[in-house]
């Protein structure tokens, strides 16, 4: 297994910034203003042959009393916990601070090897300003810039004297590559990182009653109960119109694409408000993208219910949803884990699904005595006729029907045939694409 890395530093020094740097991707949200990390990120990173996974933390703050700084100090705790190797970042610009100090005395305390980074170095007076951290006990500290990157080869050859060389036979790729992503989406504050915590059974995702707690995507990896896949928890998707900073605008961009670049989306909406049209919004995004879908209805232990809520309920939201009313639901809550890896567990299933074939000859033999019974109405005087049909290798179901004249098939015929193709075949949960073209 890779050594793991984790960059500590109180807020604002530029650690975020290095960690994309060092994932070269801009995975985590950058800005000047002090506190935008929260919860720990991971990455993958290579330096002369070897390879080593890297976590990014929020701004570690000692005795403050605010509720976010708090659970970051968490975060970061369980990082220095789990790590093989500490990356300390300090601000050459502000020099030494009581904070780094803190840190300084936790990390002499980590039997781990630290590598001393001096952060915001672009010019010969801040280099000479940087001997100043000597005082800390953490050894030599070496100059480097985040933000243009002079410096970074002098801080990874120091830091792979403390990892070991990659073993033979483990490849240069993500070791998370191939495994079925499932991303947990929907408006602030309905659950999502409760979920998070309620699988893995530990604080993977900072918590808190304020909406908009989450900002980056926290990925984790779970392989329990017969089931491996990653785990993308997101920051709550709002409104365009009511996004109206910086940080909010990052967070949904990095939130929409994580739909992009997932391969099941679990939609989690609250019970004690309704399916509302901010939903039905992030479940055109998900269907446009062709993911699978599971509707996860959080905090049902709030409901008052009767032996018919669940079936009135979820009739409710599939008459929002139409056309697409193929779509699993699931009634859970994060606090008292009810149902919850039932949640999960269906979304494997549909996984499943998505990426399922149907051999051509099955096919034929199946679907074709149904469109011959009902063929696309006589338009013109002209006759469709559809003599093959066959699926497309691509990651989620596309079927391509040969006929005379495509131009002639209208659109409530394209739902006909979808609706009979789900009846034959279990599409539960998997948007599918039904094409006509000539042969």
């Amino acid at each position: 297994m890779k050594s793991l890395v984790a960059i500590v530093g109180r807020p604002n020094v530029g650690k975020s910034t290095f960690f994309n740097r060092l994932v070269q991707r801009r995975d985590a949200i950058v800005d000047a203003i002090a506190g935008v990390t929260r919860d720990r990120h991971y990455g993958h990173s290579e330096w002369i042959g070897k390879h080593f996974n890297i976590v990014d933390t929020g701004g570690y703050v000692q005795g403050s009393e605010d509720i976010f700084e708090g659970e970051i100090r968490k975060q970061v705790e369980a990082a220095l916990t789990e790590c093989d190797a500490i990356l300390f970042l300090v601000d050459v610009e502000d020099g030494i601070t009581h904070d780094d100090k803190e840190i300084a005395a936790i990390l002499r305390r980590q039997d781990k090897p630290v590598v001393l980074v001096a952060n915001k170095v672009d010019n010969h007076q801040r280099a000479a300003d940087a001997a100043e951290f000597y005082t800390l006990g953490l050894g030599e500290p070496i100059c480097m810039s985040s933000i243009n990157g002079s410096g970074t080869g002098e801080v990874l050859d120091a830091l792979v004297q403390h990892i070991p060389d990659t073993p033979e036979g483990e490849g240069t790729e993500d070791p998370w590559d191939g495994l079925p992503k499932l991303a947990i989406v929907g408006r602030p504050n309905v659950g999502k990182s409760s979920l998070t915590n309620a699988l893995f059974e530990e604080e993977k995702s900072i918590v808190t009653d304020i909406a908009g707690t989450t900002r980056d995507t926290v990925n984790a990896h779970f392989n329990k109960f017969g089931m491996e896949f990653i785990l993308l928890d997101t920051a709550g998707l709002r409104k365009k119109g009511k996004v109206n900073q910086d940080l909010e605008f990052y967070s949904n961009m990095r939130s929409i694409r994580t739909i992009e670049e997932s391969d099941v989306c679990i939609l989690v909406i609250d019970a004690t408000q309704g399916f509302e049209s901010q939903d039905l919004s992030i479940l055109n995004v998900i269907e446009k993208n062709h993911k699978g879908l599971v509707i996860l209805v959080n905090k049902w232990d709030l409901v008052e219910k009767d032996h018919k809520s669940m079936d009135e309920y979820k009739k409710l939201i599939l008459e929002r949803t139409k056309p697409f009313v193929d779509i699993p639901v699931i009634f859970t809550s994060a606090i008292t884990k009810q149902r919850v890896l039932k949640g999960i567990e269906e979304a494997m299933d549909v996984y499943k699904r998505r990426s399922s074939r149907i051999t051509t000859s099955k096919l034929n033999d199946e679907m074709l005595p149904v469109v011959k019974h009902m063929p696309p109405p006589i338009y013109k005087g002209k006759e469709v006729k559809i003599k093959y049909i066959t699926q497309l290798p691509t990651h989620y179901p596309q079927f391509v029907y040969f006929c005379n004249l495509p131009q002639y098939v209208k659109e409530p015929y394209y739902r006909y045939v979808e609706n009979q193709m789900r009846k034959h075949y279990d599409f539960t949960g998997v948007p599918m694409e039904i094409y006509f073209r000539k042969k």
